[in-house]
């Protein structure tokens, strides 16, 4: 019994060459090839959606409207455990989430004061603001100054921002600026105010115009389970003051919030960020509050 074992089994050098040429042929085989090219993209792909979906999106800001705390060209990820998970947590809305998740120890509710990346109510866009009203609030503005329950929410001179005129970002937008008319090269500028909520949380808030169209405003009561929300940069901001019909924010739903945005990783003045002249190397990892 042992012989004829040992008389099935080929020897060893004939083993070797069955092993190489097998190997060959599964090199040179391109359908293998397309096959294993196919499984690569989709497990890569699969990976980056749950990452996307469940840790941290990327996002570039593409408007001026939280200028000069977030500015064009800013490249930054959005913690999406902040405040845990919603149908709109996946790509294509398709996470089977009714209404919102906790992760405990990894959510928690929204802080006003906040710089939020949600789901736009009605054209489904991704926006970025930050939140000044909490469900209950009652909000006004009155002569370019926020009021929240009734109290101002005090604002000190901070100087201006300044710079220079020209395109920026990918749609070459050019700046609005207070000291208006300016040419391309020129230097473009905003008053700068510090504006302190009620939770102690200061951040930058710039002025274009006095008594623009949004800076007096009737009183906004947030409802249950919303959230209002302001850009920074006040007169140039489609945001919360602004009814969903004329394209603005309005209230944003709770489950249409998609997470934090705190750092911003890398950030580019130009239309590509393959232009590395146009890179704002002060700006690499930089903490925005």
């Amino acid at each position: 019994m042992t012989k004829a074992c040992l008389d099935l089994a080929p020897p060893p050098a004939q083993e070797a060459a069955n092993f190489r040429k097998a190997h060959t042929a599964s090199r040179t085989n391109p359908e293998n090839g397309i096959v294993e090219t196919i499984k690569t993209v989709v497990y890569a792909l699969l990976i980056a959606g749950v990452f996307r979906s469940f840790f941290f999106q990327p996002f570039f800001i593409p408007s001026e409207s939280m200028k000069d705390t977030l500015l064009i060209g800013d490249f930054l990820f959005v913690n999406k455990m902040a405040y845990g998970y919603s149908k709109y947590s996946c790509p294509f809305s398709a996470c089977p989430i009714p209404g919102r998740i906790l992760v405990p120890g990894l959510s928690g509710e929204p802080e006003r004061g906040d710089i939020v990346v949600f789901r736009h109510p009605v054209n489904g866009e991704d926006y970025i603001k930050r939140l000044v009203g909490l469900p209950g609030d009652k909000l006004q503005m009155i002569n370019g100054i926020l009021y929240i329950n009734g109290a101002e929410v005090p604002q000190e001179p901070a100087g201006t921002f300044d710079e220079v005129m020209g395109p920026q970002g990918a749609m070459g937008n050019r700046p609005r600026c207070q000291n208006a008319p300016v040419g391309d090269g020129d230097i473009c500028k905003r008053s700068r105010y510090i504006e302190t909520l009620p939770n102690g949380v200061a951040h930058d808030v710039l002025n274009i115009e006095d008594n623009g169209y949004a800076d007096n405003t009737a009183v906004f009561t947030v409802p249950a389970d919303h959230y209002f929300f302001m850009g920074d940069n006040r007169d140039n901001s489609q945001d919360s003051r602004f009814s969903q019909d004329v394209g603005g924010v309005g209230f944003v739903p709770r489950e249409n919030l998609l997470g934090k945005a705190n750092l911003v990783v890398f950030s580019s003045a130009g239309k590509s960020m393959l232009y590395f002249w146009t890179w704002r190397m002060d700006r690499f990892f930089h903490w925005a509050s």
